[in-house]
């Protein structure tokens, strides 16, 4: 399995670092914290692509360059 160019070993180095440094008690509240970021960004992302698809398909909404 493979994220980009990073291999399963990689990924672990990188997990075990973080570990050392946030510490064993922090790290669910860091994953929790990066999963709502994320789900944030996709809510976003989704909400600015809906308002682009409407603006696009409504008549009324003309702009004027």
């Amino acid at each position: 399995m493979m994220f980009g160019s990073l291999g399963i070993w990689e990924i672990l180095l990188i997990f075990l670092i973080v570990a050392f440094l946030f510490g064993g008690k922090k790290l669910p509240d860091l994953g929790r914290g990066l999963g709502e970021g994320i789900r944030n960004f996709k809510k976003a992302i989704s909400r600015d692509k809906d308002t682009e698809r409407d603006s696009k398909s409504d008549p009324d909404n003309e702009t004027v360059n």
